[in-house]
């Protein structure tokens, strides 16, 4: 079974050897969607949506948020913000996938096959 949790937050980036206009420093709203699998629990749930919030929060969403990505990755593309998203909540969770949108029409994927 799999639950899904989403989040939104707002951050900052350029894309350094990049040609064209995301050369330049620019801002994103994303969206991140953070699948989680297992089994049902004794309490009738795989995951409370709260604890994963607050797994979120605290590992993710504080270090990003309103932040300047350039400053945590060397080439903060999609793929490598949601690649470190998933190695970062790997330990911490049963984390299936992590989906994150770019903007609304833009998203990459990392599942935990792409990661082992």
């Amino acid at each position: 079974m799999r639950i899904c949790r989403e989040f939104y937050f707002d951050a900052a980036h350029s894309l350094p050897d990049y040609k064209g206009k995301c050369k330049q420093l620019h801002g994103h709203t994303y969206k991140l969607e953070v699948i989680v699998e297992g089994n049902i629990g004794k309490d009738g749930m795989l995951m409370d949506f709260n604890e994963l919030k607050e797994i979120v929060n605290s590992n993710i969403l504080e270090r990003l948020d309103h932040g300047d990505l350039n400053e945590i990755f060397d080439v903060p593309t999609a793929e490598n913000i949601a690649s470190w998203i998933f190695r970062e909540l790997r330990n911490k969770i049963p984390v299936y996938s992590v989906r994150l949108w770019e903007g609304k029409d833009k998203w990459v994927e990392v599942c935990k096959e792409s990661e082992e």
